[in-house]
């Protein structure tokens, strides 16, 4: 298949996230989409999202098209993931630009939707294991797609001789904090979580600083994140059933979407999906790619619900929109990159789980304990634990997949394990 790749959407230091579009039709179309890139040798992670994508079809999930290899002049041969552009920008985008908080009505719409993607998942045997905000992109009529599967999995997969659990520490599940399961109970404690941060604007333990107290406090202290003062009497208890401490009183995505918190969910919140402000090129697309120049607050412009999604972005991104948004003209044909891949893998690729060990052994580093700060890994970044006798291995899905190794650092967690 032929493809151009166009402006860069974002940059991180193992994947790119660039706007492509097939080549031109005889009829003169073509289709948008996003293409997320890491080089072939360090790309296991990302073939193993293609392979988990590609076995899923749900409107709440982003979709993927497939994948290809590709020689680019200086890169090498590049690994390439299809998947849907989603010009909305994250829920996290959207609550910062309404101002730091969502109204319950929106809140509601939204967590439905959430659900109603979790409950897809859930019943296809698969856990999500990095539910927040940020993964999470709305799209252009104001819906809502659960994104960034590199830390999903198979819920009855094991994990050979080191248990692994994925996932973000502010969001974590007290029973994957203490390193026991992670399955689909623990994506309904981040849903409940990700609640909060549509209430607050923040992540669920805003006090807590640094991922190792995080960890020790979602794992052993008994609490749990504070619901605002002013969530109505449904919502509150809405979210005590999403973050029931014990796994096994949790109510599932099926239980959820009965709760009488939805039971006002109807025209209101479809005409709040219609009139959800999004942007054509909000940066914050994924959680694994860094931006330096944050977009411009896009509160003020709504994507017009005209025509096909393809042709209502490319409506919007002449010359009032791509000064406004840092980008350059897309129409210049210098800014498009015409691609052959060597290979289109259009269904599910066998992933080789040995390679994707590889791949982590070869960027390890060890630190002390100081060393785990936010400079190193965030609270509110994805990260890869691993439990082996006395150790606790991190890994930073953020850059450049990254080991950080803590060898007796957490002494609670070596009685644990």
């Amino acid at each position: 298949m032929e493809w151009k790749r166009g402006p860069i959407l974002g940059r991180g230091s193992s994947a790119v996230v660039s706007l492509a579009t097939t080549a031109a039709a005889a009829d003169g179309g073509c289709d948008l989409f996003a293409v997320k890139s890491a080089d072939v040798s360090c790309s296991a992670l990302l073939e193993n999202e293609q392979c988990l994508l590609s076995q899923l079809c749900s409107p709440f999930v982003v979709k993927c098209f497939g994948s290809d290899v590709t020689c680019e002049r200086g890169d090498g041969h590049v690994y390439n993931l299809f998947l849907e552009y989603v010009p909305g920008g994250t829920l996290s985008d959207l609550i910062r630009n309404h101002g730091g908080s969502l109204e319950e009505e929106a809140i509601q719409f939204y967590a439905r939707q959430m659900l109603l993607g979790l409950d897809y998942l859930h019943l296809k045997g698969m856990a999500h294991c990095d539910v927040k905000g940020q993964n999470v992109l709305i799209a252009a009529d104001g819906g809502l797609k659960i994104a960034d599967f590199g830390c999903a999995k198979w819920a009855e997969c094991g994990g050979g001789s080191a248990t692994k659990f994925a996932g973000t520490p502010a969001y974590m599940a007290p029973e994957v904090a203490r390193g026991e399961e992670q399955s689909f109970p623990a994506d309904i404690w981040a849903l409940g979580c990700t609640v909060i941060e549509m209430a607050t604007g923040s992540n669920p333990w805003p006090e807590m600083k640094d991922p190792a107290s995080a960890l020790y406090r979602v794992a052993y202290s008994g609490d749990t994140p504070e619901v605002p003062d002013w969530f109505s009497g449904t919502g509150k208890d809405f979210v005590a059933r999403c973050l029931m401490r014990d796994p096994r009183e949790r109510w599932t995505a099926a239980e959820l979407l009965l709760h009488p918190f939805f039971d006002s969910v109807g025209k209101k919140n479809t005409e709040f999906a219609r009139k959800s402000p999004t942007s054509v090129m909000d940066q914050g697309f994924w959680d694994a790619v860094e931006v330096s120049d944050p977009s411009p607050n896009p509160t003020d412009f709504a994507m017009s619900p005209e025509n096909s999604p393809a042709g209502r972005i490319m409506d919007l991104i002449g010359d009032e929109f791509s000064w406004n948004l840092n980008f350059p003209e897309w129409t210049d044909e210098g800014d498009w990159v015409t691609v052959r891949g060597d290979k289109l893998e259009e269904y599910c690729s066998t992933i080789d789980q040995q390679q994707i060990e590889e791949t982590n052994q070869d960027n390890e580093s060890l630190v002390d304990e100081e060393g785990v700060t936010q400079t190193s890994i965030a609270i509110e970044d994805s990260l890869l634990i691993s439990y082996v006798n006395d150790e606790i291995s991190v890994n930073d899905l953020i850059s450049s997949f990254e080991l950080v190794k803590i060898a007796n650092a957490w002494p609670v967690f070596r009685q644990s394990v």
